[in-house]
């Protein structure tokens, strides 16, 4: 069973949608945002950097602050606005290759506690302080956190019957892809996409651990200060994005290594090799295609690694990110915590490999491992048994726009 309920978002007008909606800050080069700052006055971004123009920027809870009063401006301004009903909102990208289709909604923090909804990566603790606290500071949260669900006929058709009606917003963003947004107001449509939700019996965080992780620390604390609390207030919820597993895409992330450890080229193939089939496939990018294969640039030449066959305790040991980490990072090139280690990079599938064989080539990376995408149904398999994946296991698509549609805590 989950839970899940309408709300009355706070969003662009309809003429500047396409001026506020960002990608996350952190996507950015310093340059870019410099530029999208000082030539686009309605930018998101403005809003989550309020001091970017100042020498003494602030930082914590009185940059939080600063957020909070930047915010407040753009609705004080009339570029944002907070709609007068309840609504659940249907959200729409599409790219050349995808269309993604979902429901954006108010999702119960309940069913995170209680494990409805499931995760299949580790936070980390300070960044979940973090990012509770500028939730607590700021009242509101602006980008949604990606969940996905067995696909529902009923509420695929009233995501069909809607689609066919002119959006409330469309607007093409500079990476090519389309968004469009609907509104769902009809009390009837709305009671059945509650209904068919609570039917429901597991929902999968795909992309977002540490956003639902901070809304639920930050509702938790809440509670503890106010035992009278009202389980309806907006606390008790976190904005998502909800899509059914049909249409969820994800993509692998490949390893950058910067160094061998001090080990020849020979002498780290045979050390691969207790663990691996190792065949060398010569100067042209090989992309593994086989179970338990990646594949490996170094040194100039591309080689193909298959596992040798194991039983392993758990679904999350049997993956490839998992393998390598087991058979090759830590024990041969001394990589531990993937987490921290400054000789490990994460590049995403979408990066062309030639990208990454430069890297290796200028020798800025030693090593580069190319991994395939984890399916879906591994993916739900650790969730379901409580297991958690090594960081950067899976890239994630869709990737979602800040200021879209934005909730408010209080």
């Amino acid at each position: 069973m989950a839970i899940v309920r309408p709300f009355k978002a706070i969003r662009p007008k309809r003429d500047k949608v396409n001026l506020v909606a960002s990608r996350s800050y952190l996507t950015y080069s310093d340059d870019t945002l410099q530029e999208k700052l000082d030539n686009n006055p309605y930018t998101f971004l403005h809003i989550i950097n309020p001091d970017y123009n100042k020498k003494d920027k602030k930082s914590g809870k009185e940059k939080f602050n600063l957020v909070k009063e930047k915010f407040s401006k753009f609705i004080n301004e009339n570029v944002l606005f907070q709609e007068e009903e309840n609504c659940f909102y249907i959200y729409q990208q599409k790219n050349e290759n995808n269309i993604f289709t979902g429901i954006i909604a108010a999702t119960s923090v309940d069913d995170y506690l209680n494990g409805n909804i499931k995760i299949h990566e580790q936070t980390i603790t300070k960044r979940e302080e973090m990012f509770k606290d500028y939730l607590q500071t700021t009242g509101f949260n602006a980008e949604p956190v990606l969940l996905t669900y067995k696909d529902n006929q009923n509420i695929n058709s009233i995501i069909q019957k809607k689609t066919k009606e002119r959006s409330e917003y469309e607007f093409t963003t500079t990476n090519k892809v389309l968004h469009k947004l609907w509104k769902i107001e009809n009390k009837e449509d709305i009671e059945n996409i509650i209904s068919e939700f609570k039917k429901t019996k597991n929902i999968y965080i795909a992309d977002g651990h540490h956003r639902s992780a901070s809304s639920s620390l930050l509702c938790q604390n809440i509670r503890k200060e106010n035992q009278d609390y009202n389980p309806e207030d907006n606390f008790n919820f976190f904005m998502s994005y909800l899509i059914p597993e049909s249409e969820l895409n994800i993509i692998n992330f490949n390893r950058l290594i910067k160094h061998t450890n001090g080990l020849t080229a020979n002498e780290l193939i045979y050390k691969i090799e207790n663990n691996y089939t190792v065949l060398e496939k010569g100067k042209n990018i090989y992309y593994p295609t086989f179970k338990d294969e990646i594949s490996m640039y170094l040194g100039g030449n591309w080689y193909s690694l298959i596992a040798h066959f194991k039983k392993y305790n758990s679904t999350s040991e049997s993956l490839d990110p998992s393998i390598l980490s087991a058979n090759i990072l830590s024990p041969i090139l001394g990589i531990t915590d993937e987490k921290t280690d400054e000789n490990i990079s994460f590049y995403d599938g979408t990066i062309p490999l030639v990208e990454l064989k430069e890297k290796v080539d200028n020798q800025e990376y030693s090593i580069a491992f190319i991994l395939k995408p984890i399916d879906i149904e591994s993916l739900k398999k650790v969730a379901d048994n409580n297991e958690i994946m090594p960081p950067k296991s899976t890239y994630i698509e869709p990737k979602l726009r800040s200021g879209v549609t934005i909730y408010k805590l209080d």
